[in-house]
């Protein structure tokens, strides 16, 4: 007997023991096996499903992220034009609102100026008037101190005044 060469008999039942085995394994073991793997491999692809879903979210909740950045950027500038719109036409309105307040102001300050002259000289006038009655007054009485002299002019003046008449 060798040690490298087996018995007829030991080979039978080693492959006997092999095939029982083999069945054992092929009726409860592989079944079991190819169940787990098959679960695993179905655990597998479903995560990969799910996590390439979950990019696509993400990289379209990105994009969507970025458009309302975009318009609200978009609006941002839009308020901003606005308001410097806005603004500037409060300013021109004030602008215009100041430059006819200031004309009413002027025109007003003419017309007092005007009437102020006005009185002026109407007061000169009554003064100039007033001096010159007074002088006239004072010349006549100092001319005409007689009744004669009176008398003289009073018909000088009538015959002047006839005169110019005709």
């Amino acid at each position: 007997m060798s040690l490298l060469t087996p018995e007829p008999g030991l080979l039978f039942w080693m492959l006997i023991s092999f095939g029982i085995t083999v069945f054992v394994l092929a009726k409860f073991g592989f079944p079991a096996i190819l169940k787990a793997v098959e679960k695993r491999k179905n655990y597998i692809e479903e995560s990969l499903l799910a996590a390439r879903k979950a990019h696509e979210e993400l990289a379209g909740i990105k994009e969507t992220g970025e458009a309302i950045l975009a318009q609200a950027r978009k609006e941002q500038a839009d308020l901003l034009k606005e308001a410097s719109l806005k603004r500037e036409m409060m300013i021109e309105r004030a602008r215009e609102e100041a430059r006819v307040e200031s004309e009413k102001l002027i025109v007003s300050a003419r017309q007092q100026i005007r009437a102020e002259k006005e009185e002026a000289l109407r007061s000169i006038r009554n003064e100039a008037a007033t001096l010159s009655l007074t002088l006239a007054e004072r010349i006549l009485r100092e001319k005409l101190g007689t009744k004669e002299e009176q008398k003289n002019m009073i018909d000088r003046l009538f015959n002047e005044m006839d005169i110019s008449r005709s």
